[in-house]
């Protein structure tokens, strides 16, 4: 019986030496999929709510879903945005997936018109 006991004892001080080893490694997991996953995507949000709040008439853009066009108004919430000639659309401000350089439509139909 003195047999059993004794490697109970050794078994247990290797799971506590187990034990530190494996916070170890999760708490390094958990630091890496924060720098490499988390702080990032808040980063790129946090830039996306600025540019949406810095949105004014007269920049030109590019919807999500692909539309080139020039803001023409500005709400709260949404933003109206010309498309080609007299045509408008509006759009959610928040649907603006960047803000092109001045230019960049007259740069296209130029290109376009050769």
């Amino acid at each position: 019986m003195d047999f059993l006991i004794s490697s109970a004892w050794a078994q247990n001080e290797a799971q506590q030496g187990d034990i530190w080893f494996s916070i170890m490694l999760l708490v390094g997991m958990i630091a890496l999929f924060y720098f490499l996953l988390i702080r990032p995507q808040s980063k790129r949000a946090k830039e996306h709510r600025q540019m949406v709040e810095d949105l004014t008439k007269g920049d030109e853009v590019v919807t999500n879903g692909g539309l080139l066009g020039r803001i023409t108004q500005v709400g709260e919430n949404f933003a109206t945005v010309e498309v080609a000639n007299g045509l408008q659309v509006q759009i959610q401000k928040h649907a603006v997936a960047n803000v092109m350089p001045k230019g960049t439509i007259k740069e296209l139909e130029n290109k376009k018109g050769k």
